[in-house]
């Protein structure tokens, strides 16, 4: 990439990938940030790379597979590393970015970034996020909560991190599965500061129904 056209560090992202069940949040999330001109590390888990098969039939990871509908122009903003590379740039303390999201995010991966262990590279990611006061936002989407998530959860917070749990919110009236997702991609845009069109706030809704 042209270092004159190169995104600067608030707008570069590190999206990591679980095994959780939730691949249509992080694909339609990795389509908004590199359509919005950033530049996004990608790291996927083993169990999220099955996740990607499963539920969205990416059997490779790359542009062309995981957003069809971005230009090829896009292809240099969009780095993905293997997840068994702990020296891999994004798991420096050094390397700036505009904040990490973990979405979906397992129980196991929870626990793992909590526990402040290290041992692929997703996890060690996110923790060099926090001890960088960096944004990391996670995004837990397995339920029930038993004690030991929710405890995991307390320490993420106060370490600094935003639990931002798949939760959609029913007030738009969605119609169909894509406005749904809308709805969580959108809070997570909000939470790292990236404009964007979709329909996700209350405020919006409120004002068509008063019309």
């Amino acid at each position: 990439m042209n270092p004159a056209t190169r995104p600067t560090p608030e707008r570069r992202f590190v999206l990591g990938i679980t095994g959780a069940s939730g691949a249509a949040y992080a694909l339609r999330l990795l389509e908004q940030l590199l359509l919005r001109g950033c530049e996004v590390h990608l790291v996927v888990s083993d169990y999220g790379r099955s996740l990607l098969f499963d539920e969205a039939g990416v059997r490779e990871l790359s542009l062309a597979t995981l957003v069809p509908a971005a230009p090829a122009s896009l292809e240099p903003r969009l780095v993905i590393h293997p997840n068994k590379d702990v020296g891999a740039v994004i798991a420096s303390g050094s390397f700036l970015h505009g904040g990490m999201v973990v979405l979906p995010c397992s129980s196991t991966s929870l626990g793992a970034i909590a526990t402040g262990s290290g041992s692929n590279l997703l996890t060690r990611a996110a923790m060099v996020s926090l001890k960088e006061r960096r944004p990391l936002i996670v995004c837990h989407r397995e339920t029930p909560l038993s004690l030991i998530d929710i405890e995991n959860m307390r320490t993420l917070t106060l370490a600094g991190a935003v639990l931002c749990p798949t939760n959609p919110g029913f007030y738009l009236k969605p119609t169909t599965v894509g406005e749904i997702v809308d709805f969580m991609v959108g809070k997570v845009l909000d939470l790292l500061k990236i404009e964007h069109a979709l329909n996700t706030r209350w405020a919006e809704a409120h004002a068509k129904s008063s019309v």
